[in-house]
């Protein structure tokens, strides 16, 4: 990796976060719905799977919605296929372009614990937990930001990454079939919670190939991209 590479990239997309208000307000949303839930809790404490809500859509829209809009721009402005064609390699494009992403992730994720309940998250294996699921949001949201070429339709592409994999605590709400929750139990955040619940390490294992097949979603895209005339 190039270091000098990795900081214009992350130099530029600070610039470009600075600038979108639409990106500002991103960040905030699990905030205002951490302070929801937490006027609502009256002081007792939060169920896990509130907790785990409130981290899902932390990581959905400030993970992935931010490093997806932010590609979409510029694939718009038909910057994001010069830096790709360019000698910075995969990991030089990645790392820099986490960088933003990952500093406020970091800051909107603690402010929402914090106001909810950061208890359960002060032990080594929800903060691997914690990681990985940063890394599968991270990885989702490039990988499809690779091919939006528009900011207009990222809510089309971001939706369903917020529900299916950062709603997911909700999903017994909605009375799915036996099918259906089958498979939803398999998905990273319903592992976490079971995580805490059965004092399990296995979870982090399911967690961890999820990370692993975004890392490979991403890749593919990014030779495609590449590749594309």
């Amino acid at each position: 990796m190039n270091l000098q590479r990795i900081n214009a990239i992350f130099e530029k997309d600070m610039k470009d976060f600075m600038k979108n208000t639409a990106l500002l307000f991103m960040p905030v949303t699990p905030i205002l719905l951490a302070v929801l839930y937490s006027q609502m809790g009256e002081g007792e404490a939060m169920p896990i799977y509130v907790v785990y809500l409130v981290v899902g859509v932390a990581f959905s829209t400030t993970t992935s919605g931010l490093i997806l809009m932010m590609m979409a721009e510029e694939n718009e402005k038909m910057t994001l296929r010069g830096l790709i064609m360019s000698p910075a390699s995969f990991w030089d494009i990645i790392v820099g372009k986490s960088l933003v992403t990952a500093l406020l992730t970091l800051v909107t994720l603690i402010i929402s614990l914090l106001i909810i309940d950061i208890e359960p998250f002060l032990n080594i294996k929800a903060i691997i937990g914690l990681v990985l699921l940063f890394l599968f949001f991270l990885f989702l949201g490039i990988g499809v930001g690779l091919f939006v070429k528009s900011v207009g339709i990222t809510s089309a592409y971001l939706l369903p990454i917020m529900f299916l994999f950062g709603f997911t605590p909700m999903f017994e709400a909605f009375n799915l079939g036996d099918l259906a929750m089958k498979v939803a139990n398999t998905f990273p955040i319903t592992q976490l919670i079971k995580m805490h619940e059965n004092n399990s390490w296995a979870p982090l294992g399911v967690v961890s190939l999820w990370v692993i097949g975004a890392a490979l979603f991403t890749y593919i895209c990014f030779i495609r991209t590449r590749r594309d005339d």
